[in-house]
């Protein structure tokens, strides 16, 4: 037999950089994004620049992931993802390995959009119908800090179970420097058979506690009624200290999740504006049961 051996990396981080190739042999990356607030291996809150990437190890990281696509003679865009393990202290002694690499648009690609001011979609068509990348080396610049936050049907308090139902009250925050990509709509539905998934809320400042306290200010004002959402969770993770300090590894929330989920989820600031639904008729308003554990009706 075969005995295959891993390296163990008690706390890594998950950094990934996004690659894009053409078919005229340019290939160029866009940074990296840091995605270690993880659930059960999911990325929950991805963010660029890495808060503990210096700039050798970019340097490092983001040579190799060209590197690779080049010797892959990779096209369009891609992701390749790394574990880095800050045991040596972090900076250019710090050492990262490959993980995989994802070879499409990742559903954190805005992160890199809002932070490089590039349109990646666009580039993705262009790239397919042959053209060459549309941005020369001096347009691939960053700019300030970008976080952005998943927001899930689901249910901290009870093992973050799934929900399903009709969506009562959605209205997307509309504040300056936030972006929200959602799938979701007023009187919409979240149904069963899909991912759980709503929106993708992010938020763009010079700074890194400036994006953490829009994304803050822009989930409190997200008003959605008729199924729990992960929001308190995801605001708790926000205002954790070792967040706001960078100091999260990929197990943060294995360790964590218990006492950042809560035991029972806050009445949400946003419950004023159920009386915004009397404005609608009530034959307008379809109320199935409800999955919440209480009841915006009174």
């Amino acid at each position: 037999g075969t005995l295959y051996v891993e390296r163990l990396i008690e706390r890594p981080h998950h950094v990934e950089v996004q690659v894009f190739g053409d078919h005229h042999g340019r290939v160029v990356h866009l940074f990296e994004r840091e995605c270690s607030v993880q659930r059960r291996h999911q990325k929950i809150i991805e963010e660029s620049p890495s808060p503990v990437v210096s700039p050798q190890l970019r340097h490092r990281m983001t040579s190799a992931a060209v590197a690779a696509a080049v010797a892959a003679g990779y096209r369009n865009a891609g992701t390749v993802e790394f574990l880095v393990d800050l045991s040596t202290g972090g900076g250019d002694p710090a050492r990262f390995y490959f993980l995989e690499m994802n070879t499409r648009l990742q559903v954190e690609h805005p992160v890199t959009e809002e932070s490089t001011g590039l349109d990646l979609v666009r580039a993705q068509i262009l790239v397919a119908a042959g053209e060459p990348l549309p941005w020369a080396d001096e347009d691939i610049r960053q700019r300030g800090h970008v976080i952005e936050a998943r927001l899930y049907a689901e249910d901290p308090t009870n093992d973050f179970l799934p929900q399903a139902g009709a969506l009562l009250l959605y209205r997307e925050p509309q504040l300056p420097g936030v972006r929200i990509d959602s799938g979701v709509c007023q009187d919409g539905d979240v149904s069963i058979h899909y991912d759980p998934i709503m929106a993708k809320v992010i938020a763009a400042a010079e700074t890194r506690a400036l994006a953490i306290a829009k994304l803050s200010a822009a989930l409190r004002a997200f008003p959605i009624l008729g199924v729990r959402t992960n929001v308190p969770f995801l605001l708790r993770i926000l205002a954790d200290r070792r967040f706001q300090h960078g100091d999260i590894d990929t197990g943060f929330l294995d360790r964590e999740g218990t006492d950042l989920a809560g035991s029972t989820e806050e009445m949400p600031d946003f419950v004023r504006h159920v009386a915004a639904l009397a404005d609608q008729p009530q034959s307008a308003i379809r109320n199935p049961q409800s999955a919440m554990k209480w009841d915006p009706w009174g």
